[in-house]
């Protein structure tokens, strides 16, 4: 692989990170349109978790004050992480998987920007989602819209999107960076679901407002967001964990790295659904076919039923199968007739996220041992 100069070095030290970069060569030309020459020689050996800047000054052979200010520039572009512990500034590297999320938040439309958004996009599709193809977590769990659970009694924690917001202190939205690269890309369609629907929180959340990359907006304006995002049909989307979780996505099916793994690259369950599954009532359909369309899974059909009460004798039939329980077939039925109910077998997302990293490793090596036994057996 020609990785000219300093590419090199960087995409091997990347390569360190928990998500590392698949196929390197498709990687090249989002990290030459990501990174300047000059960022990603200085990057190269940056620590991947936060350090203090004296630290950094002495690995770097830097004034602290020099230092500063040119990660907080990288802070600004989303090509570092920055936070404060015990009054002291701490930055690290951000991995691929988060950099590539950060630079779309701030919705800018910069030259660079746009030079970004083609490369990235192709990237996507041809090697940067690979990881999630063997593993059984999900890097994103699907959560229900909260008025569509027909009884709301027995909900997890993790899946009451009430709780949830009541459990943070900051909140914060940002630009979300799947719609943006599509919409900048001239060789894609634009995205007509609403953009700046990602929600944010806490130490994140910081991170995000401090450095120019999303705004700050209250409890009530993040709830708004996400009656917003259920009406235009985009599916609540939360860290896969129960605890420390920090972002809750509104995903459409055009355009949503999840989507794409499973539309366009096959992978098996892209997304962790819901504990929770569509119940139809046919006597109650009015047989308008809403649902049909809004369903992001196409797991809805009208079909002749002898129980349809409505003109055409049609109703909504499901496709369990498909259904990832996200309710928004169910938010706008105005019969009625659709109600989320709990699944016959619960499943739990891992406790934290440090639990679903070692889940996420270890689903890996499995798949890599499968493999290099299906290799040995084929000779």
């Amino acid at each position: 692989m020609e990785t000219e100069g300093v590419y090199g070095p960087f995409l091997e030290w990347l390569k360190q990170s928990w998500y590392g970069v698949p196929r390197p060569a498709e990687a090249l030309p989002l990290i030459r349109a990501r990174y300047t020459e000059e960022e990603a020689a200085f990057l190269t050996g940056m620590p991947f978790a936060p350090k203090p800047l004296d630290d950094l000054a002495g690995l770097k052979d830097m004034a602290p004050d020099d230092l500063r200010e040119m990660l907080d520039r990288m802070a600004r572009k989303g090509l570092v992480y920055r936070d404060e512990k015990q009054g002291r500034l701490r930055y690290a590297l951000n991995d691929l998987f988060f950099g590539m999320r950060a630079f779309g938040w701030p919705g800018r439309t910069d030259e660079r920007t746009r030079a970004v958004a083609p490369p990235a996009n192709r990237y996507w599709e041809h090697g940067f989602l690979d990881p999630w193809a063997p593993v059984r977590e999900k890097g994103l769990r699907v959560l229900p819209i909260g008025e569509t659970i027909e009884d709301t009694r027995d909900v997890r924690p993790y899946e009451d999107v009430v709780r949830l917001l009541d459990s943070f202190q900051y909140f914060v939205v940002t630009v979300c960076p799947c719609k943006h690269v599509k919409n900048l890309d001239p060789n894609e369609p634009d995205c007509s679901y609403p953009t700046e629907v990602c929600l944010h929180f806490d130490k994140l959340g910081h991170y995000i407002v401090d450095n120019g990359l999303g705004r700050e907006i209250t409890r009530e304006g993040a709830a708004a967001i996400l009656r917003k995002s259920a009406e235009a049909g985009l599916v609540h989307g939360i860290s896969n964990q129960q605890e420390g979780i920090d972002t809750i996505c509104n995903c459409d099916p055009c355009c949503c790295m999840w989507f794409t793994a499973l539309f366009k690259l096959r992978h098996t369950g892209s997304l962790t659904p819901s504990n929770y599954r569509v119940h139809t009532r046919p006597e109650a359909c009015l047989g308008c076919g809403l649902c049909v369309k809004r369903c992001p899974m196409k797991a809805l059909r009208l079909e002749s039923q002898a129980a349809a009460k409505n003109k055409k004798g049609v109703a909504a039939v499901l496709d369990p199968e498909l259904c990832i329980g996200c309710g928004v077939c169910v938010y706008t039925c105005k019969g009625r007739s659709l109600k989320l109910q709990p699944r016959e077998t619960v499943h739990d997302p891992p406790r934290t996220g440090r639990d679903f990293a070692f889940q996420f490793m270890m689903d890996h090596q499995a798949a890599q041992a499968e493999g290099t036994e299906s290799t040995r057996n084929s000779r």
